[in-house]
């Protein structure tokens, strides 16, 4: 395995400064580069110096070598849960915060906890012990960054189901690329380390084909550079644009109602807005026509969900009210320094769009002093999911 080693001793010295609890992320390119050994590696080391550290939750996934390292470390009784009857055993929340260690592992951060969990998503168990100051070492692959999720797919032609919100990531107070190189990973696929011996050929069917780990390490060293680049920045960033005399650059994303179009919308947004390193909105502007006693329950929902999606992405939401959304989005603009628009492609028809009449026509001609992105969103796609 490649990539910084960092010691224990590093992650303590923060664990020691901290008023919060603090953040380290194992994050890799697929299963089986060795992301959760290598946090257990570093439990061990951190327990033999006297440490406090327990187990909160862990799947080595059958890997012998992984299981040799979970002698010797407490580990916190699973909460069992019936659903549908299946009994499923999900971190236990409230007993990792009863018995407040300095350190909890927690393992699979993209995982969704079984309905009538107190929270939908594992990252979010584990926001509430960095908020009781319970400092966490967790693992999880680039691919379920929410943000990378179109940008994944396009790559392997696989969707992948549960996200991690990229505001999770840039909480992170470490980071560590857990790499391998590609042919290392298939040999240990091959030689059945990675996966029982029957579902090989499926996993060199899917993500294991050598083009898909190439995209994906490749999106994992160039997401951890970008991470640092703005981390780095976001420290003298005002100060440098103070001296240029130069205004930050401000994103707004604009959603409809329309839920097949916003997912990837703010995917692109949260992308463009981590680049430029600077603050982002996500604009809806609610017309007389989609007043709350006039859209669908269910446009009602998928307009929420895309809010919460938004938040998790990091973008500041804002719910404007006027006639005309194009105006009414274009005065905000104006108004709170944006230098970015970006909006989906129309997909109205053409007579209208000749005639001048579509949103997206109208706020182009009426940007000027913005770049306008206008994002070509494969709807039948964003429909069937």
């Amino acid at each position: 395995m490649t990539g910084p080693r960092r010691s224990p001793e590093d992650f303590l010295e923060l664990v020691h400064r901290a008023r919060q609890g603090r953040l380290k992320v194992y994050l890799g390119f697929a299963a089986g580069v060795g992301k959760t050994y290598r946090m257990l590696q570093e439990a061990k080391a951190l327990a033999e110096r006297g440490v406090d550290i327990v187990i909160a939750a862990i799947d080595a996934h059958g890997r012998p070598d992984t299981a040799a390292l979970l002698p010797g470390l407490e580990a916190v009784p699973l909460r069992r849960m019936e659903y549908r009857g299946v009994v499923i055993e999900e971190l236990d929340l409230d007993a990792v915060l009863r018995r407040t260690p300095s350190i909890a592992i927690v393992d699979e951060v993209a995982h969704t906890n079984v309905p009538g969990s107190r929270n939908l998503k594992r990252y979010r168990d584990i926001l509430e012990l960095l908020d009781a100051r319970i400092n966490v070492l967790c693992a999880f692959n680039i691919q379920h960054l929410e943000s990378l999720n179109d940008v994944v797919e396009r790559a392997t032609g696989i969707r992948v189901r549960e996200t991690v919100p990229d505001t999770f990531l840039e909480r992170a107070d470490q980071i560590v690329n857990v790499d391998l190189p590609v042919e290392d990973l298939v040999d240990r696929l091959k030689a059945g380390k990675i996966y029982a011996h029957e579902k090989i050929p499926w996993a060199l069917e899917g993500f294991f084909k050598s083009h898909n780990l190439l995209s994906l390490r490749e999106l994992t060293l160039r997401e951890i550079a970008e991470t640092l680049d703005r981390a780095g920045r976001s420290h003298g960033h005002g100060l440098a644009a103070s001296a240029q005399g130069l205004a930050p650059c401000r994103i707004m994303v604009c959603i409809s109602s329309m839920p097949v179009r916003a997912a990837a919308l703010l995917r692109r947004g949260s992308r463009m807005a981590g680049r430029l390193n600077t603050h982002w909105f996500v604009a809806y502007v609610e017309t007389p026509e989609e007043a709350p006693d006039r859209i669908s329950s269910e446009a009602q929902r998928h307009l929420l969900d895309n809010f919460q999606r938004a938040q998790d992405l990091g973008a500041e939401v804002v719910r404007l009210k006027g006639v005309d959304p194009v105006a009414t989005a274009l005065d905000f603009a104006r108004a709170h320094g944006v230098s970015d628009i970006v909006i989906g492609r129309s997909r109205q028809p053409w007579w209208r769009r000749v005639l001048g009449r579509s949103p997206m026509h109208r706020l182009v001609e009426g940007a000027e002093g913005f770049d306008v992105h206008i994002v070509a969103l494969d709807v039948d796609q964003e429909g069937r999911r």
